[in-house]
């Protein structure tokens, strides 16, 4: 088991990539706190990995809310002793719009959840990964930190200030035995993120949703999306010592959309 003995947590673990990740990460010895806004998707997830014979513990949380944060890392530190991994995964998309019509408040609220809260977590968790000379932190980026897309200002300016976070984090941590990397997935249709992104753009453009899905799909190489077990197989690699010499890297898992 790659993560045997190990203690993540996984922020927007209900659903999607980080329900992928957190069933991953525990499948390979890892006790996991799952972390979201709503109990009973994070309890499902919790639910699943007991069951399965792994360790989980649930807590529900806000991480736009620096308490809130706090209490995910406490909570991790009573239960398991201690903070392994940190997968900084919850997320928003935020205002489908051009740039002129975002309020301000919109664009606070991306940038609170989608990078903020990284830096919170981070800095809570670093003081003990420095003390015992290891430690993760893997930041769940976007291809639209790299490419251009219009109608995303705020998600695309906070996965992009995600990737600055993790490499000077990685700048500092190297030589303390703490990697930072992230990971820069493409569409993941499966994702209700991606489907209700996919539904506002159709109506914005004037096309049928199934046509603008496919269309997506077919500018990338693979002619397809990624699925979330594809990025939680990425993102085990990242966290796991089989990756040991990377750090401060942003991967993309997008099947051949950006090349930087």
């Amino acid at each position: 088991m790659l993560l045997k003995g190990q203690v993540s947590i996984v922020t927007g673990g209900g659903r999607g990539i980080g329900r992928a990740i957190a069933r991953r990460f525990a499948a390979e010895g890892a006790a996991v706190l799952v972390s979201a806004r709503s109990t009973k998707e994070i309890d499902a997830v919790a639910g699943e990995i007991r069951a399965s014979g792994g360790r989980a513990a649930a807590v529900t949380a806000d991480v736009a809310r620096e308490d809130d944060c706090a209490r995910i890392v406490q909570a991790a530190q009573q239960q398991f002793g201690r903070i392994d991994i940190l997968v900084n995964n919850a997320g928003i998309f935020g205002p489908v719009k051009p740039a002129e019509e975002i309020t301000p408040a919109e664009w606070d609220e991306a940038l609170d959840i989608n990078l903020r809260a990284a830096f919170l977590l981070s800095r809570l968790v670093l003081p003990g990964m420095y003390a015992r000379g290891s430690g993760v932190i893997l930041n769940i980026s976007s291809l639209a930190a790299k490419a251009a897309f219009a109608w995303e200002a705020p998600y695309a300016a906070s996965k992009a200030g995600l990737l600055g976070l993790t490499r000077c984090l990685a700048a500092e941590g190297a030589r303390k035995g703490v990697r930072v990397n992230a990971l820069c997935p493409g569409p993941v249709f499966e994702t209700k993120m991606s489907k209700d992104l996919g539904l506002e753009l159709s109506r914005r453009m004037g096309m049928d949703p199934k046509k603008q899905v496919e269309d997506f799909a077919n500018s990338v190489l693979q002619g397809r999306g990624q699925t979330a077990d594809e990025i939680a197989a990425a993102a085990l690699f990242l966290v796991s010592d089989e990756s040991s010499a990377i750090t401060g890297q942003g991967l993309n898992v997008d099947g051949g959309m950006v090349y930087f």
